[in-house]
């Protein structure tokens, strides 16, 4: 399990390329069946990897995982066909069927069978009708016989060389989740035939290494696992650990490197559709998975995302993309299927699962040593200013927790602020006026709303982007402990179990509900301004569900028990008008300082990028 012996070279090409199994059924019995085939008619079993169907049965691939992006692979790569392999028994018909942008369908080829027994079918389709949009799926159909279809593969032919790949798993005192995916991970080896070494940075307390199962699954993973223990430098510190022992292990300049997060619900084919999507493109890019909501696995966070950098506002959902959409269920406005039909094109990718092209860091150097957020977004956009695009690949998700269950007021929102506002330095016009004003319009909210920690996280936030990148000198860790200390300061930012309220009998805390948002909101705004001057309150104390906790509303209160996002606690907060004043007059400061000093300072990132990007300040980081 060292991390110095790995060598990496390309394989030979041979025959035909796995570009994604046709699965039945999900890696947890929490995911349903119907992401993967739906039966539209009969009855049918449906296990991972094979699927029965009795007499007169339908069973459909046309649905998240089993839909083949044939859009993407048309623009993106070299391949001109795809066809989907099986072994059948029985008697019955493939179809493979194909949507355009729209989500019209229409068959493709079709494929009788009758008394076979283990027969080797093969359908294939052209890739040359998909260039705005549309995919293509297998269906299956039996009339009075009984059809077995299994090991259904999705292959090309193969390019002459293929691109060794290595998953990097970052962890942090999350030894569990990360060793249920290295377990997933084994479980699969047969068919990640392109996967030839997993790190794992471990950069907690709590290590992976400490649990019973971790001998087990390091022998199952054999000399592919590359465990590595390092100091604590946040998701960027533990993702470009790989970059770096690739890099520094490779044989040619052709390799990838598989970031994954280790709290995922991890779909194994993810890296089989995504290394061969790579291997495939007809020229480097980064290539993203999509992220499905954990705690609602049926929903899809976002097709494909940008980021409005001047504004500082990530996770933007591309024009025709999903959003926060039920797959298994159909758009509002038009009545069809929740499908990702038209081609879009990403922004960025969130890293938790992101491939990265060698030739990319070869070109344009390592992620910046951000510790936490926006990490993803700055690599990206950097990488699209020397050439190297973007896809998110329809099909290739993995289960990620909830986004909108985590509440914003937390420490890591100054390493949201901070690296958002580095990032639109590097690649935005930067206009330093509208920045202003989106800053100043945070923290009159966050003021009003009696979010006293969560505006001095912001104010720290500029003023550590005006020190300059020394601030990244040692990739974040005084930041995080001194931020932590400065919101222990705010009691808001604290939260309790409901019933235990300090100062607050439980009974005494009713819920009142917020009004419609206002349609005059300056007008409102600077009504709730003035009576937070003057200390005037329309209610002394009330409990505010975490959806309805907008400044509007939260402003009318002497003492809000908010709920926390995570729906674990509330928080409690209280105006407190010194507070205010101080806050806002450092606010205003802070800001002004930012809008005269912030070009200067957007110069001394530029000039520092090469040296902050480099391996060897990453060397030195690791402390190797």
């Amino acid at each position: 399990m060292s991390s110095q012996t790995a060598r990496f070279s390309e394989h030979k090409g041979t025959g035909r390329l796995l570009t994604q199994r046709g699965l039945f059924a999900g890696p947890s019995d929490l995911v349903s069946k119907d992401l993967y085939a739906e039966i539209v008619e009969g009855v049918a079993t449906r296990r991972r990897e094979t699927v029965i169907l009795e007499p007169s049965a339908r069973v459909s691939g046309n649905t998240y995982f089993g839909r083949f992006p044939a859009s993407y692979w048309q623009r993106w790569t070299t391949v001109k066909s795809v066809a989907v392999e099986a072994e059948v028994s029985g008697s019955g018909q493939l179809a493979v069927r194909a949507s355009d942008m729209e989500g019209e369908p229409r068959t493709v080829t079709v494929r009788t069978v009758e008394d076979a027994k283990g027969e080797h079918v093969r359908l294939d389709a052209p890739l040359d009708k998909f260039l705005d949009g549309g995919a293509l799926w297998l269906d299956l159909e039996t009339e009075s016989g009984t059809l077995t279809v299994s090991n259904v593969r999705w292959t090309v032919d193969s390019p002459e060389k293929i691109r060794p790949t290595a998953v990097t798993i970052c962890t942090m005192n999350r030894a569990d989740d990360c060793l249920g995916n290295l377990f997933a991970l084994a479980d699969s080896l047969p068919a990640l035939d392109t996967l030839d070494a997993i790190y794992v940075a471990d950069q907690g307390t709590d290590t992976v290494d400490s649990r019973e199962g971790f001998a087990e699954v390091a022998e199952r993973l054999g000399d592919k696992l590359h465990y590595i223990k390092q100091p604590n430098l946040g998701g960027a510190g533990g993702f470009t650990r790989g970059l770096y022992e690739v890099a520094g292990s490779t044989d040619t300049e052709h390799a990838n490197v598989l970031f994954m997060d280790d709290d995922v619900l991890l779909e194994p084919d993810l890296i089989i559709r995504l290394t061969a999507f790579s291997n495939c493109a007809a020229n480097p890019m980064i290539v993203g998975g999509q992220m499905l909501n954990l705690l609602h696995p049926h929903q899809l966070h976002v097709g494909a995302e940008y980021a409005e950098l001047n504004t500082l506002e990530p996770g933007q959902p591309v024009p025709h993309s999903l959003s926060t959409a039920d797959l298994l269920g159909v758009d509002e406005e038009t009545g069809k299927p929740n499908r990702q039909e038209r081609r879009v094109d990403a922004g960025y990718n969130g890293w938790w699962s992101c491939l990265i092209p060698y030739e990319v860091v070869k070109t344009i150097g390592y992620p910046l040593p951000f510790f936490f957020q926006w990490d993803d977004a700055e690599y990206s956009y950097r990488a699209r200013a020397h050439g190297f695009p973007t896809v998110t690949l329809p099909g290739a998700g993995v289960w990620h927790a909830d986004f909108h269950w985590k509440d914003w007021d937390e420490w890591h929102r100054y390493f949201n602020l901070r690296n958002s506002i580095i990032t639109a330095a590097l690649h935005s016009p930067f206009d330093l006026n509208l920045l202003s004003r989106v800053l100043l319009a945070q923290l009159v909210r966050y003021l009003l709303s009696m979010q006293y920690g969560l505006s001095a996280t912001l104010i720290t936030a500029v003023e550590d982007f005006l020190k300059g990148p020394d601030i990244l000198h040692d990739g974040g860790v005084a930041a995080m402990k001194r931020i932590r200390e400065i919101r222990a300061q705010y009691p808001e930012t604290k939260r309790y179990a409901p019933t235990e309220v300090p100062g607050i009998p439980s009974n005494d805390i009713s819920i009142i509900n917020t009004a419609p948002r206002p349609s005059l909101q300056r007008l409102v705004l600077l009504k709730r301004i003035i009576y937070r001057l003057l200390g005037k309150h329309r209610f002394e104390l009330g409990a505010i569900p975490s959806d309805e906790a907008h400044w509007w509303h939260v402003s009318q209160f002497e003492t809000a028990v908010v709920t926390d996002a995570s729906q674990e606690g509330v928080r409690v907060r209280r105006y407190d008008r010194q507070k205010m004043f101080e806050l806002a007059k450092r606010g205003v400061q802070v800001i002004n300082r930012l809008r005269k000093e912030g070009k200067a300072v957007q110069e001394e990132y530029k000039r520092a990028l090469p040296r902050l990007t480099s391996r060897e300040n990453w060397k030195r980081l690791y402390q190797l």
